[in-house]
């Protein structure tokens, strides 16, 4: 909601003219309405102008629009041209839509984009974007329908409510539906965790509840932490997966793994996960890598971490099942049997490239 809120705010004064055009002309006639509207977009032009120093291509092609119109009204002065004139407009409407949603190129997309410079529309806003268009456009064509029909078979005061009133209310219906929707749906995951949407750069790029994250439909990334963890021997730790975890149950895997909820910090999320998974608190870190890891049910943006410790370290969390420290040997002689989780296995070579074993 908050982007399409943003989309409307900015698009808003491209279609201005036209829409002051509609409401004049409905109180004044076609030429006193046509004259304002043009006042009103050549005003709108020279302000935007003076404010970014360009002309804004929008609020041009509708002022154009507007001129052309007017022209064909005026010479024709004929009353089913005048009652069709909606129809025609909302058809170039409907044109612009069809090429945005079935077309190579989203022009309603890269409108957004020029009139909403520093605004990130990430994929699954565009994906949400592309619907509300979609519908849109289906609507607008029902819409043209319903004007034709009353222009020849109904009375002008149901043509004048079908061709003004009637599509604002229908477009109001439709985004108070997907309004309430999305408040239902926010609702229903009210009590779970919320993790950060990330591009492949890490920055935030929006939120979602956890298990949308794992139902390996969408796969949104998202960020976790990874931490190694040295004892003074040089063994490395690793914990044991609980076999009700959905993903690779009873595998060893690294020490500390776990996700960075909506609006922590990175490091407060290594040192919280380090504190509930093995008893770990007040330890320097080190940042090793960031990579994307992508499984059957999710794509991670994994913030790698190493730590030395000589403190005693335990399982407490109910998702582990064992945790012990083990040999480089041991390792080595247990790579690539099923007894790791393959992330483990892609770590512990990355691990191995930079000679970070010798260096603990």
């Amino acid at each position: 909601m908050k982007l399409n809120n943003t989309l409307l705010k900015n698009l808003l004064p491209g279609l201005l003219p036209l829409f002051v055009f509609i409401l004049a002309e409905e109180i004044w006639g076609l030429k006193t309405g046509l004259f304002i509207a043009l006042g009103f977009g050549i005003i709108e032009l020279l302000y935007t102008y003076i404010k970014t120093k360009k002309i804004e291509k929008f609020i041009f092609a509708d002022i154009s629009l507007l001129i052309i119109l007017g022209i064909i009204s005026i010479l024709l002065n004929n009353d089913v041209f005048f009652k069709l004139k909606p129809a025609l407009i909302e058809g170039i409407l409907a044109i612009i839509l069809a090429i945005s949603v079935f077309g190579p190129k989203n022009i309603v997309l890269s409108m957004s984009q020029l009139y909403m410079k520093g605004i990130n529309i990430n994929e699954a806003a565009q994906v949400q974007m592309n619907k509300n268009l979609k519908v849109l456009f289906f609507i607008t064509l029902i819409h043209i329908g319903l004007i034709i029909y009353a222009v020849y078979y109904l009375s002008d005061e149901a043509w004048a409510f079908i061709s003004g009133v009637l599509f604002y209310l229908i477009l109001v219906v439709y985004f108070a539906f997907e309004f309430l929707k999305n408040k239902l749906a926010i609702r229903k995951y009210t009590n779970e965790e919320w993790v950060p949407i990330v591009n492949e750069k890490g920055e935030i790029t929006g939120r979602s509840p956890r298990s949308k994250c794992h139902d390996g439909i969408n796969k949104p990334l998202h960020p976790v932490v990874h931490l190694h963890v040295f004892n003074e021997r040089n063994q490395l730790y690793l914990q044991k997966r609980a076999m009700h975890k959905k993903i690779q149950p009873g595998k060893w895997d690294s020490a500390v793994g776990g996700h960075i909820s909506f609006g922590e910090k990175i490091e407060v999320a290594l040192q919280r996960e380090a504190k509930e998974e093995i008893g770990l608190s007040e330890f320097e870190a080190r940042f090793i890598d960031k990579y994307i890891w992508e499984s059957d049910i999710e794509r991670e943006l994994v913030f790698l971490f190493i730590t030395k410790t000589s403190k005693k370290l335990q399982s407490i969390n109910d998702e582990i099942e064992d945790g012990k420290f083990w040999s480089f040997q041991e390792i080595e002689e247990s790579l690539n049997k099923n007894i790791f989780t393959p992330n483990l296995e892609h770590e512990y070579i990355k691990l191995k490239t930079l000679k970070l074993f010798k260096s603990h």
